[in-house]
């Protein structure tokens, strides 16, 4: 049992301040009900680390620090007890088990509630043995969240990030060469969310009274299928792209040969069209008429400027 009582939790703790910590952290410093906000950050004496830590100092956010892949679990709990509410922010890049130890660790530190790192597609929908592999410790945090009572939590499903999905290395979007390449069909669709739209979806999910609790929220910043996207490239281009079909066997097939290749892993579960897209008018925002930013405003925002996307 804690020693802490839930009285005594206080304070809402974001995991990571990255892309996506980093825009939740800025949208619940907009509420005025939110309270205290604390970050857990790796331990960094790098210029961009005290830079960043500089940052949210002068935004009234404390610091506190853990590498979350290496600690052990009771000290993580011990690292997270004193808050009331946790959101991770830290994915797939902390490594495999970190999803797992992370919510064990809320768990043991009996916090009020817990929004896990599940910012991306509907695992539950997509189910186990997808071609990506990771997906299934999603699918383990979820079993655990459900089977228990003490924490409440809260999963925001979101699509991929917009800017994923015109990542070069993720191969759908080249605007180097002008090219667009479908996964699975033309028809095929899929959800996208920007970072900043997440961090605003996510502090006013977490706001809203009464609390959602022990629920799963869809939001969406777009909805499209591939053909849209070779249509919206062309829009920003000025000029037709050249439009390559990659099919579910043929992705299949590139993951067989590659089985170490998370990118490839991504394009055939994304390609499969399950689980990936749901309709934007039903969606949390969609419901509450809140705006967000299209996959063609992103494109024009960054495509049209040179920009690179960033995953």
């Amino acid at each position: 049992m804690s020693t802490v009582d839930s009285s005594e939790q206080r304070g809402i703790l974001v995991i990571g301040a990255g892309e996506l910590g980093g825009s939740v952290l800025d949208a619940l410093s907009r509420h005025d009900d939110a309270g205290a906000l604390t970050a857990l950050l790796r331990p960094s004496t790098t210029p961009q680390g005290t830079a960043l830590r500089a940052d949210l100092a002068d935004r009234g956010v404390a610091v506190v620090e853990a590498d979350v892949a290496t600690v052990p679990v009771t000290e993580l709990a011990d690292l997270l007890r004193p808050f009331h509410t946790v959101v991770s922010c830290v994915g797939f890049a902390a490594g495999r088990g970190t999803q797992r130890k992370l919510t064990d660790a809320a768990l043991q530190a009996r916090v009020l509630r817990y929004v896990p790192w599940q910012f991306g597609v509907d695992y539950d929908v997509i189910g186990r043995g997808s071609p990506q592999d990771l997906f299934d410790e999603q699918l383990d945090v979820r079993d655990v969240l459900r089977g228990q009572t003490t924490t409440e939590w809260v999963i925001v499903s979101t699509g991929m990030f917009t800017s994923f999905l015109f990542e070069p290395s993720f191969g759908v979007v080249d605007a180097a060469t002008r090219t667009v390449n479908a996964l699975g069909s033309w028809d095929t669709e899929v959800t996208v969310t920007t970072a900043e739209d997440i961090g605003v979806l996510t502090a006013k999910i977490l706001m809203t009274r009464p609390m959602i609790a022990n629920d799963v929220v869809y939001v969406a910043g777009d909805t499209i299928t591939y053909g849209e996207l070779a249509d919206i490239v062309d829009r920003v281009g000025g000029a037709a792209v050249t439009r390559n079909l990659w099919t579910v066997p043929y992705l299949l097939d590139e993951v067989d040969c590659n089985p170490d290749d998370a990118m490839r892993k991504y394009r055939a579960v994304f390609a499969r069209g399950i689980g990936v897209a749901w309709p934007k008018a039903t969606s949390y925002n969609g419901i509450c008429a809140m705006s967000t930013v299209s996959a063609e405003q992103w494109a024009r925002d960054h495509l049209a400027s040179g920009t690179s996307a960033e995953a």
